[in-house]
């Protein structure tokens, strides 16, 4: 399962544009969930309820620090769960030291919400290794830095680089 995500620092257009409003044109645009990073999980209620109303998900957030709080975060998700990989800022990583494995079986404990990891995923051997335990992985910033490098000749390059992150996940 591939995963393709935008991430918007949001909070403060929900509170601009409106629960109701908002998620009525996520519902007209055809968007179906939405990642929120700076939510914690206690105030995520209240968007929810909404969200719902318009089918749409607000996907949860699990961190590596997250292990008092798995099950219950993980019980409640919807869409998908999205498992940050490491500690830190977003960016490339050269490895992924967090036991993720460990972390894939406390979710699966409670639930068979799909879970895909992303943060800090750039190379094929890391989508590779992480496509036998997840069910997906998530590549944002790598992304982000061949648009920088190349511009407007970012197609060809762009293209080069999803296909072989999707090869290195079939197996």
């Amino acid at each position: 399962m591939i995963f393709l995500l935008f991430f918007l620092h949001i909070l403060i257009l929900f509170f601009y544009y409106g629960y109701e409003k908002f998620f009525k044109k996520c519902k007209d645009v055809g968007l179906n969930g939405i990642v929120i990073p700076d939510l914690p999980y206690e105030e995520k209620e209240e968007i929810s309820k909404v969200a719902k109303s318009y089918d749409v998900d607000i996907i949860s957030l699990i961190a590596p620090t997250s292990k008092d709080r798995i099950r219950m975060i993980a019980k409640d998700a919807t869409g998908f769960i999205y498992l940050v990989s490491s500690m830190g800022v977003t960016g490339v990583r050269s490895e992924i030291k967090t036991d993720l494995e460990e972390i894939i079986v406390e979710i699966r404990n409670v639930t068979d919400v799909p879970v895909a990891v992303g943060f800090g995923i750039n190379t094929p051997k890391q989508a590779e290794n992480i496509s036998k335990i997840a069910d997906g992985v998530i590549v944002g910033s790598a992304i982000i830095k061949i648009i920088e490098e190349y511009g407007n000749d970012s197609k060809d390059h762009l293209k080069d680089y999803v296909s072989r992150m999707k090869n290195a996940t079939r197996f």
